[in-house]
């Protein structure tokens, strides 16, 4: 079952039937059931004529469709898929998903849960980035270590000591990595929960305010990197502990904190430089599973 739709089922379409096609000589060795809104279909979207079947999901917000996890849960069953491919955005990052296609006996091509929200949380990123050796530029956390518990997370006392609580501590920290900072709200995303200050009066007025945008949320703070590059490194891994750097990406070119495009191979940054990124993103994924 295909739950996305767009560029991304047409790219993990054609790329499985070609994998297919190699491997075993056949295309149909694998079919595909696709997800598909009405607007979808009044658009005679590619990915519906590439799958061997399709099924119509309500349209409007994606949690009526490619992010409602019970529906997609159910949909795998009625159709007897024997795995549930999410790509990426809607669902693919909702640890739900994998946690109740495991329940129904379905295979989730993506991360385990514990792994999902661990990575999820950007201070128990951190942390675990720090365990594995990854650099790591100044924080409010700065040092902290830890193991993954039996459930996947990072204990509390650990954790706990990574936040920013009060206006006190926020000044605090930042004194100590230094100005320009980045207040950031752990479940923040898209612009939202993040604010940087030259100076303790910007400091000032920007902690409510991160406080106020998603609240209940974390918050934890980072030395502003300036002229620095967005550089992704992409891994795959398996089930058995194995993980690979592919390659990467530069998502430098942003808009109010939010990637327009992305440029890939990463040409601007040195090769050494980037060999080292691959193999510091293959031990944080193979420090967690």
């Amino acid at each position: 079952l295909i739950a996305n739709n767009g560029m991304a089922a047409t790219k993990a379409i054609l790329s499985m039937r070609q994998w297919a096609y190699l491997q075993f000589g056949s295309e149909s060795v694998l079919q595909f059931v696709a997800m598909a809104t009405p607007d979808d279909l009044d658009a005679n979207a590619e990915f519906i004529r590439l799958a061997d079947t399709y099924v119509e999901v309500p349209g409007g917000k994606n949690v009526n469709n490619y992010a409602n996890v019970p529906l997609i849960i159910e949909l795998a069953k009625k159709y007897g898929a024997d795995a549930v491919w999410p790509g990426w955005g809607h669902a693919s990052e909702n640890p739900k998903l994998p946690d109740g296609l495991a329940k129904a006996g379905l295979i989730f091509i993506g991360p385990t849960s514990p792994v999902m929200s661990v990575l999820g949380d950007k201070i128990a990123a951190n942390i675990l980035a720090q365990t594995a050796g990854v650099n790591s530029i100044p924080w409010s956390g700065d040092g902290l270590k830890a193991e993954l518990t039996a459930e996947g997370t990072i204990p509390d006392e650990i954790f706990q000591k990574g936040l920013i609580n009060t206006l006190e501590e926020a000044v605090e920290c930042a004194n100590r990595i230094g100005y320009p900072v980045m207040l950031k709200a752990s479940e923040g995303g898209g612009g939202k929960g993040i604010r940087m200050s030259a100076n303790e009066e910007e400091l000032a007025a920007n902690y409510p305010q991160v406080l106020a945008e998603v609240p209940g949320s974390p918050v934890f703070m980072m030395q502003l990197c300036t002229g620095a590059r967005h550089i992704e490194v992409q891994i795959v891994g398996d089930m058995h502990g194995n993980a690979v750097a592919l390659n990467g990406r530069d998502c430098s070119t942003q808009r109010r904190f939010q990637k327009i495009f992305e440029e890939g191979p990463p040409s601007i940054v040195p090769k050494d430089t980037f060999t080292e990124m691959e193999r510091a993103a293959q031990r944080l994924t193979q420090s967690i599973g």
